[in-house]
């Protein structure tokens, strides 16, 4: 038997994975532009910004009343993802 209900959520989290994969599009832009202004490889990696990112995620996360070892995991990947890519947009210059 097919639950109504928990298809309605389901299209729901469709349509907002919908809306995640243009703010990723955004995202990635961003990157590039950053990508662009790197003169070395060793500029990818600034551990003290990544450090400030995943700190002012858990103070926000908290005081919008998300669990932060969610978004603290989702942002770790996220930053873990991009660094990889821009490794490998850097390779191409």
């Amino acid at each position: 038997m097919i639950n109504k209900k928990i298809t309605n959520i389901r299209k729901s989290l469709d349509k907002l994975d919908d809306k995640f994969l243009q703010l990723i599009k955004k995202r990635t832009s961003l990157v590039n532009e950053i990508v662009k202004n790197k003169k070395f490889k060793k500029d990818i990696v600034d551990k003290k910004r990544i450090n400030i990112i995943l700190k002012n995620i858990k103070k926000k996360s908290i005081s919008k009343k998300i669990d932060y070892k969610i978004t603290e995991k989702i942002w770790s990947s996220m930053i873990k993802a991009y660094i990889d890519y821009e490794f490998r947009k850097f390779k191409k210059k």
